[in-house]
């Protein structure tokens, strides 16, 4: 423990003499009660509290003092806390695919409902960005512990063309690379990728993205959105309309999930939502961080007070 005002703790070595100052008016009171009248007289007349009795609530108000001082000169101590802040990437996929309807209504939309509900779910001082995948990947919400902006980007997002996972998942890794908590460093960083499946297109290879998040300790965890069913109509020319067989594939995804330590998931169950922050959380770890106590010492300090004070009524007071 340091202090910042370490001159305050001089006023320690009055208390000592606030204690002989003490015992010395007892004693001179006791000489001159002693002159007048016998001792078995005055304890008929006026009986005395045990001696202890006499000592506890000074002791208790030195004490106090003594905390008061301690409270005057700021101390400060090392403390260790659990670390609160992290990062959450919800990467999604909005390639042409994501409209298929194998997934009631469509797999964007169960995609999009998928991320609101372990949105609502993640601890308030989470920090989660919106990546959305089409033929490139953007940031449709930055880190932000504003639920109201992060729920406004997964709805804003609309099908697009192209699945560029691999950029995806190195824009997702850089923002959380970005992010700095209260004490400067990096926070846990977590990125969950929603996709039905394959790369198509994009800069960035796969491989080259996970190689990239392992190294960072950044798990992506992957939720397969799908089934092998998928078909989407697309319009042609002279109003015809083709149907193009999408089967979801989770070949990529699991690539990035075994690369990275993540957990592949193929269902958009509440359990599996529930399990990826928990992975998130228990990451966490500590972290320690100066604190000062003037606040514990002052309310000790007053306690403390109010504790002598009673008990100097309650076992001091006299005989009407």
């Amino acid at each position: 423990m340091t202090f910042q005002s370490p001159w305050a703790l001089l006023g320690l070595l009055l208390l000592p003499l606030v204690a002989l100052a003490f015992y010395a008016r007892e004693r001179r009171r006791s000489r001159v009660t002693q002159r007048f009248a016998s001792a078995p007289l005055l304890h008929g007349i006026a009986p005395r509290p045990p001696r202890a009795r006499r000592l506890v609530p000074l002791a208790v108000l030195l004490v106090a003092l003594a905390a008061m001082l301690l409270g005057v000169a700021r101390p400060e101590a090392t403390v260790t806390t659990k670390r609160e802040e992290a990062t959450i990437v919800l990467a999604v996929d909005i390639s042409r695919s994501m409209q298929a309807a194998d997934v009631e209504p469509s797999r964007l939309v169960a995609a999009r409902a998928a991320a609101t509900t372990f949105l609502s779910r993640i601890p308030e001082r989470f920090r989660v960005a919106v990546v959305a995948i089409g033929s490139r990947a953007v940031v449709s919400s930055p880190p932000t512990e504003d639920r109201i902006v992060t729920e406004d980007a997964l709805g804003l997002l609309r099908p697009s063309e192209g699945t560029a996972l691999g950029d995806g998942v190195a824009l997702a890794t850089r923002l959380g690379q970005g992010e700095r908590a209260e004490d400067g460093t990096v926070p846990p960083t977590a990125i969950v990728l929603i996709s039905d499946g394959a790369r198509d297109g994009g800069q960035t290879e796969p491989r080259t993205a996970a190689e990239r998040a392992r190294k960072l300790g950044i798990p992506v965890h992957a939720i397969l959105v799908g089934t092998p069913d998928g078909v989407v109509e697309v319009e042609l020319e002279g109003g015809y309309t083709q149907r193009i067989q999408v089967p979801a594939d989770p070949e990529t995804l699991r690539m990035f999930t075994q690369t990275t330590g993540g957990e592949l998931y193929t269902a958009l169950d509440d359990e599996g939502l529930a399990a990826i922050y928990e992975e998130l959380g228990s990451r966490l770890g500590e972290r320690k961080q100066r604190r000062e106590l003037t606040d514990v010492f002052a309310g000790g300090a007053a306690a403390l007070l109010l504790a002598g004070g009673a008990l100097s009524f309650f076992w001091l007071r006299r005989l009407p």
